[in-house]
């Protein structure tokens, strides 16, 4: 594979810039393919209930047709027997009942002659065979139930699918085997619960991307030139899917927490001074991050930690301390420095432990030997060597002891599915037996013990179709993404406070100090007023932002908001009730554009998850998601990519490549992990770096230059080389790490050559490429109006990326507040915000698609309110049952398939929807599936909403030796130089 150097198209954004599809991307690919599913549908039954539905408006028709004929005929009939005989008939038809006497029916028929005579004899064959009809569909449907039931069945013994059950819902995987040995025509109440919680696994295998273990795999690909003749790239998976799993980094922190709890282990631990501490006047100010552990029990959780800043009293003892501290710089163990407490004060060992132990819960003191690094490609082992370099017995034997799970984490990936089993349950047990050793009273370890992502190797895309499909829509949506960038109004604030303290072209040489006066004067309140308060008005419309130092970029991005709303009610008005499909005109774009004007932020790369639709003479690709920041697709699969020998993670010496992953939804409240995103051996190809310049020859293609497949690098290393390339001139990248790793989502390579150090970190890069928050300083940039970081030492604008997978917002204070000067950014447009409702029918409402140009950005969607599903009655037959809903989905003009998503109706005054499930696939021809939507919903308050699977079935473009594929491909949009941080001014 080879992808043709190319350039991004020349479109002017309104910032100045161009922008360009980059030409790497990253392949999500569903683990099974979606002809699995078909096993699971009943198109008997389907085909039944159109006939059953077709049948019975006959009936009505005919029945309603003779309601006023059979009223004439009883009027005027003089016989009581006979009008009694004639109004019993007339309520059956009425109530479309068979009546009780055939025979008889028929007589009076024949008796009362004429056409209405006819018409009733009509509407009795009719009857008759109507009956036929339901006692065929409950034939049809026990039937279809059955054999559908046998074929979920199968499915649970899929290898690819029980893998990843392994560690998405360890419990039901443990019973499939005798759910699948159980010949039950009917399951019970147990097993149907089981059988629900399957088959909504097997439709998240099937027909969603979100990676995890073997449900989604991942694929490195890159965009490939069409052939002279035409021919259309192919993009296929293999079939050999390589498994990368890591231990869950919370056990190490268990582990480590329990070692700094023993005296005499602890004694024996490096101890260092909080970063960034300084001295100021009498006291010594420094940041403590305390951190509060999660909840272990949960499927996901992961340790949160906050930054305040506090001071400390400056005495002769701390004084004497912290120049021995910095002296030794992380050498000297707390055992020594207790030691040389007690001898200096006369104090004692246990006053000194006092003392010490008061400071280490102050976060004065830190003992961050045995901390996981979010570089760390391996952590268990990167935690065997911290524990190694201790040169201690009781250190070298806890090393040892580890490498059982070790060696089991090295074994996982080419074991079958009771071999995992049988690692997992021995991990387990080896970890917690590790816990009661060390002195846990009560071991627990979190229910998620094993994280894997799962490589599919490499892949191609056909360079032209992309271009010509994806390119120019997504440079025309992302000039109105910032408008819905929820980050982008604290960045604005942050921009008033700065030029309220120093002014246009001021300078703040105390960086944390500036973060810490931001949170306490106006960050903290502003955060919790907006917290609090409803972002929408009355109308649905977005609520102005909170603007309280009158910022006018923030009066731009509400007026943009208003703008797209004011442009969608007026199109909304003029469109036909049964329209299908709205197109977002350019006009509309540019004016949402101009709105927003000079709030835009002039560098906003941008990753946005995409999928083909392949339809003859009008093929789409579908927006599902975008993310502002740099190489958001690959960083969490860095490690998929870079090979066991560990090239491409130069600085870290002896760490082998291997695995990382994150949680899963659990479908139907089971055992599983939640939380999405997020997630081998391949060939060993990767797709070439970026030009020098970030631009790129001018052909029109809309593509960075890729230089092709290189041999002997990792993905990290092409990475980091590729970001060298799109650095603006005068500036580096630096990431923010926030830290020690609380989560395996923030697992990665290590990309950019600088790191920053936030006080209260320890970093593991090499010194000179720290960047200690105190080298740091903040400026405003008069010509441009934007605020930047600087470094004094590099003399080089300095611009954050944060490269994690856990949402920024979560993050300590200090990282959190610096992302504010960085291109992170979270956009979630949503044009139908502020637009009133269709017409409702039977409860639901309706929205058609909304394209621009060949991008979707919002599929066709149905809400439907509390109550107006056709959820089973309890004395309802499967026949009627499954009749309801097809007639429900054909009134509203649903698809066959669909995803659905149920909102949950929150308690207490004003009530109100509390989030959604995670969207569950639909399959209106399957009475299996319908099942486990209704178990979705059983006993609750909620509305549903309906979207459209797009693309369908017969459109998908990813294929595999298993057959054809749902998929995703990751992509980046990369701005040019025109425009961009970081020319060298100095001021």
């Amino acid at each position: 594979m080879s992808p043709t150097a190319t350039s991004p198209a020349q479109d002017t954004t309104t910032s100045g810039e161009s922008a360009a599809l980059h030409g790497r991307f990253m392949l999500r690919v569903a683990g099974l393919p979606v002809d699995t599913v078909v096993a699971l549908r009943t198109p008997e039954a389907a085909d039944w209930a159109v006939r059953a539905a077709t049948e019975e408006d006959r009936l009505v028709a005919l029945g309603a047709a003779l309601s006023d004929p059979l009223s004439a005929v009883i009027g005027a009939t003089e016989d009581a027997a006979l009008r009694r005989r004639l109004l019993t008939l007339r309520r059956s038809v009425f109530n479309n009942r068979l009546p009780n006497d055939l025979e008889a029916a028929r007589a009076l028929a024949a008796g009362i002659g004429g056409g209405t005579g006819a018409d009733l004899a009509t509407w009795l064959d009719a009857r008759v065979r109507w009956a036929g009809l339901r006692a065929e569909g409950e034939a049809v449907l026990a039937a279809g139930l059955a054999r559908t039931r046998t074929a979920l069945r199968e499915l649970a013994l899929d290898d690819r699918l029980r893998r990843g059950l392994l560690l998405a819902s360890p419990t039901l995987e443990e019973r499939l085997d005798a759910f699948a040995a159980d010949p039950a025509p009917v399951p019970g109440k147990r097993a149907r619960k089981m059988e629900r919680s399957l088959l909504s696994y097997v439709y998240r295998t099937a027909c969603k991307t979100s990676p995890f273990s073997t449900l989604t795999g991942v694929a490195l690909g890159g965009f490939e030139t069409e052939g002279e003749d035409g021919t259309r790239v192919v993009t296929r998976v293999g079939d050999d899917w390589t498994g990368h799993c890591r231990l869950n980094v919370v056990v190490l922190t268990r582990l480590a927490e329990l070692v700094a709890a023993d005296p005499r282990r602890r004694a024996d631990l490096p101890v260092a001074l909080a970063s960034g501490w300084k001295l100021d006047d009498d006291r010594v100010r420094y940041v403590q991050r305390a951190v509060t552990a999660g909840d272990d029990s949960a499927p996901v959780s992961f340790d949160a930690a906050q930054d305040r800043l506090l001071f400390l009293r400056r005495r002769g003892t701390l004084d004497g301390m912290l120049a021995l501290l910095r002296d030794h710089d992380g050498t000297l163990r707390h055992g020594d420095l207790a030691r040389w407490l007690a001898t200096t004060t006369g104090a004692g060992d246990e006053a000194a432990g006092h003392y010490l132990t008061a400071l280490l819960d102050l976060g004065m003191l830190q003992l961050p030997s045995l901390a996981t690094g979010v570089h760390d490609r391996d952590p268990l082992r990167a935690f065997q060597r911290s524990l190694r370099a201790l040169a201690r017995p009781w250190a070298d034997g806890l090393a040892a002891r580890l490498d059982g799970p070790a060696g089991i984490l090295d074994r996982y990936p080419e074991a079958d599915v009771p071999g995992r089993r049988a690692l997992l349950r021995a991990l387990r047990a080896g970890l917690l037996a590790l816990q009661a050793d060390l002195g846990a009273e009560r071991p627990v370890l979190p229910q998620t013990l094993v994280y894997e992502d799962v490589s599919a190797g490499t892949t191609t895309a056909g360079l032209s179709e992309w271009t010509a499909l994806a390119a120019a829509p997504l440079r025309s949506i992302d000039r109105l993404l910032p408008a819905f960038d929820v980050a982008l109004p604290q960045r604005l604030t942050l921009k008033g406070f700065f030029l309220a303290r120093f002014g246009r072209g001021g300078r703040c040489e105390d960086l944390l100090r500036l973060v810490h006066d931001f949170h306490e004067d106006i960050f903290r309140q502003y955060l919790q007023f907006t917290a609090a308060k409803d972002d929408r008005l009355p109308d649905g419309s977005h609520a102005p932002e909170e603007n309280w130092l009158g910022m006018p970029e923030i009066d731009a991005v509400d007026r943009a908001r208003a703008a797209l709303t004011t442009r969608m009610r007026t199109a909304w008005d003029e469109l036909p009730d049964d329209c299908e499909e709205f197109v977002l005109g350019d006009v509309i774009v540019d004016e949402v554009a101009e709105a927003l004007g000079a709030a835009a932020p002039a560098f906003q790369p941008h990753s946005h998850f995409l999928q083909l639709a392949r339809r003859e003479g009008d093929p789409l690709v579908v927006l599902n998601d975008s993310f502002g920041g740099l190489c958001f697709p690959f960083t969490r699969f860095t490690h998929c990519f870079d090979g066991a020998d560990g090239i491409g993670e130069t600085g870290d010496p002896g760490e082998t490549g291997d695995p990382g992953e994150t949680g899963d939804p659990g479908p139907t409240g089971d055992s599983g992990p939640t939380g999405d995103t997020g997630r081998r051996g391949d060939s060993g190809r990767t797709y070439g770096t970026g030009p020098a310049d970030g631009t790129g020859p001018t052909d029109g293609t809309g593509l960075t230059d890729g230089t092709g497949p290189t041999d002997g690098t990792g993905l990290t290393d092409e990475l980091r080389e590729e970001l060298r390339g799109l650095l603006p001139p005068g500036a580096v990248f630096a990431e923010i790490t926030a830290g020690a790793a609380t989560t395996n989502l923030n697992l990665h390579g290590r990309l950019t050559d600088y790191e920053i150090v936030c006080p209260g970190e320890h970093s593991t890069a090499p010194e000179e490429a720290r960047l200690h928050l105190d080298d740091l300083y903040a400026v405003h940039d008069a010509d441009t109006d934007r605020l930047a970081l600087r470094s004094r030492r590099l003399d080089r604008e300095v611009v954050p990326l944060y490269l994690g997978y856990l949402v920024p917002m979560v993050l300590p204070e200090i990282p959190r507040t610096l992302l504010l000067f960085s291109p992170t950014a979270r956009s979630v447009p949503d044009v139908w915000r502020g637009v009133p409702t269709g017409p409702e029918d039977g409860g639901v409402t309706r929205r058609p698609r909304v394209r621009h140009h060949s991008l979707v950005l919002q599929r066709r969607s149905w809400t439907a309110a509390d109550g107006s599903l056709p959820l089973r009655a309890p004395d309802a037959t499967d026949g009627e049952w499954y009749l309801a809903w097809h007639r429900w989905r054909v009134r509203h003009g649903l698809p066959a398939r669909a995803f659905a998503t149920v909102h949950e109706e929150t308690s207490g005054e004003g009530g109100g929807w509390f989030g959604g499930s995670k969207p569950q696939y639909v399959d209106f021809e399957s009475p299996l599936s319908l099942t486990a939507l209704e178990g979705l919903l059983a006993g609750k308050h909620a509305r549903a909403v309906f979207e459209e699977m797009l693309p369908g079935e017969s459109e998908l473009h990813v294929t595999s030796p298993r057959g054809r594929h749902v998929a995703e491909l990751a992509v980046e949009m990369l701005p040019g130089q025109a425009g961009l941080p970081g020319e060298d001014r100095t001021r």
